[in-house]
Parts: structure tokens; sequence; C-alpha cells
């Protein structure tokens, strides 16, 4: 399949679960996880885009992406500055 029919695959299943909801309390703590997991993908697609200027990439993994999701901003430069640093 195409990238751009599975991401917006995903991006309706996402806008789908924020409007009408998860109706068992287990599917909606794992959809919460999953739509964190896609927006801390997306942080560190936007830091790898806007960064290769700079010579800062961060790898987008499983790993990478729960990280920048579940802390979010202060995620990213956490994994900014391991990846400077210590890797």
């Amino acid at each position: 399949m195409d990238p751009i029919v599975i991401i917006s695959l995903f991006a309706g299943l996402i806008l789908i679960m924020f409007f009408i909801g998860a109706p068992i309390k287990p599917l909606r703590f794992v959809g919460q996880g999953v739509i964190k997991i896609l927006i801390g993908a997306l942080f560190l697609f936007f830091l790898n885009e806007f960064g290769t200027s700079l010579g800062i990439y961060v790898p987008i993994n499983l790993v990478t992406a729960s990280v920048s999701g579940i802390l979010g901003i202060p995620g990213v430069l956490a994994l900014v500055a391991i990846e400077n640093w210590i890797i």
C-alpha cells in the first residue's frame, strides 16, 4: 500500500476515536497510548525535518516515539541530548 493511504487511514481512525470515543475503558487506554505514540513520532518527524540543517537527527522507532509522546517536548529535548552527548 501507498504510505499516504496508510497515514490517511490512521488519521481517520484517530479522528473517529476523538469524536466517538472508545466504549470500553481498556480500549480507551490503548487508544490513548497509540495516539501519544503517534504524536511522539510526529514530534520526531518535525525535529528531523527542521533539525537536519543543525545536524540534529533522532531515529524514529517505537521507543523514541513513546518517550517523546509520553514526555512531550522535554522528552524530545532529552532524546536530542542523549543522541548528541551519549551515543
